[in-house]
């Protein structure tokens, strides 16, 4: 047995791949790396079943936990090596869950030992006995420490009993720093499998607290001295563990033992160290109703290493998450800044002004926020402190937005823009000006003319739209007009319309490299021009009809800067029927012929959202638009009769189309649409007080005889089109684009003329000739086609109807 038992321990001592001596001399990077690799090592392991070593890898790295040559390195090796235990824990418990299952019978989610088979117990005892002859005390705790969950398949209370076991385990460790990881751990995987028992957990953290003095014995100072740490970057290290020890304590734990454990630390001389964790762990409204007592003890606390400003950055974080008494605010306010004003080192500085901004903005008016801003201006100026801390002081930006959502307060905050102005590296003083346009545009209720606002948000709108360079990318470019657009929106100066006008020239001025903001003020110009036409109700003074020339005139020289040829197309129409509706006859022909002369230049591709698509259907759109609105264009009594229609006419018989398109016809067809509609007696919709052709001409027959010339010259175009498609692989184009023209026809066309009649009905064969017609369509035509003749003054449809055979499917 004796034999047994010593080949076990040599197989456990012994450890070929990933001895300790491999790690030693290695960068923080490859330690890293090499640990990675033994995780991997023991999954790649265990998967081959080689269980002995398996264990042998979690051994040799625990060990490693005892070394501490490289002290700074410490927490993270920590963590690292934690997590091997980790993976080696669940391992185990389900290797040894699995046993537990068989082809008859699932483990309950809470089983108890009898529920468990004897081989799963016997597996589970058999790594327990493994684990206990570890020779070394820091692997065997720390690997037993892993499996604590397994007990569950031993006994009902076997971890209540190991926890106590482990805990006075940790008494044998003798550097501070390695025992206070070690309770870290167990305090982990306690919580983990049994957060029921606190009571062992308190006796760990009481463990700890009796051994505390231990830190400033001479043996650490020692060390340090070998190893050339101060006591400042010592001290640090152990605040990780200790604040998830006090963490793992205070949760969901009664205010009597939170006012207990303060109470010792009192005892153990108030140490900067257990006070910081103290605060960093506890609940943020225990600590806040306390704040004057944790400020005392804080003030007469023995530093020795841990600055008092971080005490009060701890105490400063738990006050933004809950409130103080009343009372004590403006106290607590005084007692901390009376400390962290004098931090002479800018980087401590900032990070405990920016813990304690939001308190002051949370609690106070402008005047103390102005103060701590005056404060953080001059610490962070001398040698250009602030380039180090931007991190800090756009948190600072972003807290104090936060709270001030009325922006006349906010800029009326004297040192708010001189704060900005810290912000020299371009890349974050665009970061933080957009933080304050989307607070701007989020918060800000009602138009603005406040000229504060105005002046700061400008400035603030001009540093964005001048980061934009040829290397902007265009979601940058997108959300900058964005924020800009927003701010625009939101100015209005009421009736002084005049006011208005000047704004907007001024902020073309401003963002002339963003086109969506050019867009946007175009649109605003055009809404300003219409607002005027609706406070005069339509009838313009001498005074409004020069503003909304003015006006018009702004869209007509921005238009051209603007690149996007639909943009600057719709633009044209658009600010062409506002010119309409405010009387400008002469400026609406000019936005017209704009828009008919730019269409030649339409590219066959555009760039939609970074794709090339074809632009015929959006042409095809913008055209049919463009088509309604010269219904009502009176016709220049200097041009001859439909001069525009003319023009645009002209346009599409030159443009290129593409191969195999029918779109050329189908913009024909809509002419003839318009066509028609001019020819009415009275015109279908009319804009208030402006004449169009049918009030001009009267129905004038020279005027009619001229529509009819240009209907039958469009008419012909599409003719000879339908015959260029009698071909094989055009007919079924040919059928639909001959159906389309007869219902044209049929909805806009006098069928009592006989050429017209004759040509309809043509046209109805010509859909079926090869049996490439839609019959259900064709018969839903007729059937239309018989209830109109049934109207009054429709009898020629009947006789049209006898005249429209139906094919048969066949």
């Amino acid at each position: 047995m004796s034999e047994k038992v010593r080949t076990r321990l040599e197989e456990l001592d012994d450890f070929e791949e990933g001895s300790q001596k491999e790690l030693l001399n290695l960068t923080q990077q490859d330690y890293v790396n090499r640990i990675e690799e033994l995780n991997q090592s023991l999954k790649d392991a265990w998967a081959s079943d080689q269980k002995v070593k398996a264990l042998k890898i979690v051994i040799q790295c625990s060990k490693l936990l005892s070394d501490t040559s490289v002290i700074q390195f410490y927490p993270s090796k920590f963590v690292l090596i934690t997590d091997i235990l980790d993976t080696f824990g669940k391992l185990v418990y389900e290797r040894i869950f699995s046993m537990c299952l068989d082809n008859r019978s699932v483990l309950p989610d809470h089983f108890t030992p009898e529920n468990v088979n004897d081989t799963a117990k016997e597996t589970c005892l058999n790594w327990f006995f493994k684990i206990a002859s570890i020779r070394e005390l820091i692997p065997r705790f720390y690997v037993e420490a892993s499996i604590l969950k397994c007990n569950k398949f031993l006994s009902k209370t076997g971890i209540l009993e190991c926890l106590p076991r482990l805990t006075c385990m940790i008494r044998g460790i003798g550097d501070p720093l390695v025992s206070v990881y070690a309770r870290a751990y167990l305090c982990r995987v306690g919580m983990e499998v049994a957060p029921h028992l606190k009571e062992s957990l308190n006796k760990n953290f009481f463990d700890f607290l009796l051994t505390f003095k231990q830190i400033h014995g001479d043996t650490v100072q020692n060390q340090l001295v070998v190893q050339g740490v101060e006591l400042p970057s010592y001290l640090p290290l152990y605040s990780p563990a200790m604040d998830w020890i006090f963490q793992c304590i205070s949760y969901h734990a009664p205010e009597a033992l939170l006012t207990e454990m303060m109470e010792r630390c009192k005892k153990l001389g108030n140490n900067a160290l257990l006070l910081n964790s103290v605060m960093s762990a506890f609940r943020a409204e225990f600590v806040a109703t306390r704040s004057m007592d944790f400020i005392g003890m804080i003030k007469e606390c023995d530093e020795s290493g841990f600055p008092k400003h971080l005490l009060f950055r701890s105490l400063g974080l738990n006050l933004a998450l809950a409130d103080p008494p009343e009372s004590d605010r403006l106290q607590i306010l005084n007692e901390a800044w009376k400390v962290i004003t004098k931090l002479k080192n800018p980087q401590d500085y900032i990070n405990c002004a920016e813990v304690w901004v939001e308190y002051t903005c949370k609690h106070f008016t402008k005047r103390e926020v102005n103060t701590v801003l005056a404060d953080v201006i001059k610490h962070m100026t001398p040698d250009r402190a602030f380039e180090d801390s931007y991190p800090q002081l756009q948190s600072i930006i972003k807290k104090v937005i936060a709270h001030f959502h009325d922006f006349s307060v906010l800029f009326s905050v004297e040192k708010f823009l001189p704060f900005l102005d810290m912000f020299q590296k371009e890349s974050v003083r665009v970061e933080v000006c957009k933080y304050i346009m989307e607070a701007f545009i989020k918060h800000q209720q009602e138009p603005t003319k406040d000229p504060v606002i105005l002046n700061a948000l400008l400035h603030i709108c001009k540093t964005m739209h001048d980061s934009v360079n040829a290397l902007t990318l265009e979601d940058e470019k997108r959300t900058l007009a964005h924020l800009i657009n927003g701010f625009i929106k939101m100015v209005s100066f009421g009736r002084d319309f005049e006011q208005q006008l000047s704004f907007y020239v001024e902020s073309r001025s401003m963002f002339c490299n963003l086109e969506p903001v050019l867009v946007q003020l175009i649109h605003s110009v055009n809404r300003l021009a219409m607002e005027t036409r609706k406070v005069m109700k339509g009838n313009h003074s001498r005074k409004t009809a020069a503003f909304v020339r003015a006006c018009v005139a702004y869209c007509f020289i921005t238009i051209p800067s603007l690149v996007g040829i639909f943009t600057r197309l719709n633009l044209y129409l658009h600010s062409g029927q506002v010119a309409l509706a405010n009387q400008c006859l002469s400026q609406a022909d000019a936005f017209f012929k704009a828009a008919i002369s730019l269409i030649p230049e339409v590219p066959k591709m555009i760039n939609i959202d970074g794709k090339m698509r074809p632009s015929e259907s959006f042409l095809l759109e913008f055209l049919c638009n463009f088509f309604s609105t010269l219904l009502i264009v009176p016709d220049h009594p200097e041009h001859g009769v439909l001069f525009l229609v003319r023009e645009l006419l002209n346009v599409i018989q030159d443009y290129t189309w593409e191969d195999n398109s029918d779109d050329k016809i189908r913009l024909y067809t809509c002419v003839l649409h318009l066509l028609s509609a001019m020819s009415q007696e009275t015109y279908l919709y009319h804009i208030d007080k402006v004449d169009s052709n049918d009030s001009l001409y009267g129905g004038d027959v020279k005027f009619l005889a001229e529509n009819n010339k240009l209907c039958e010259t469009v008419m012909a175009q599409i003719l000879e089109h339908l015959k260029t498609l009698a071909k094989d692989e055009a007919l079924k184009r040919q059928s639909l684009l001959g159906l389309s023209f007869f219902n044209s026809i049929l909805a806009h066309g006098d069928l009592r003329n006989n050429k017209l009649n004759q040509l309809s009905v043509n046209l109805w064969h010509l859909a079926q000739r090869h049996g490439c017609a839609d019959t259900r369509t064709m018969v839903k035509t007729l059937e239309y086609i018989k209830k109109r003749s049934k109207q009054p003054g429709m009898n020629h449809l009947t006789e049209l109807a006898l005249r429209l055979p139906l094919q048969t499917r066949t």
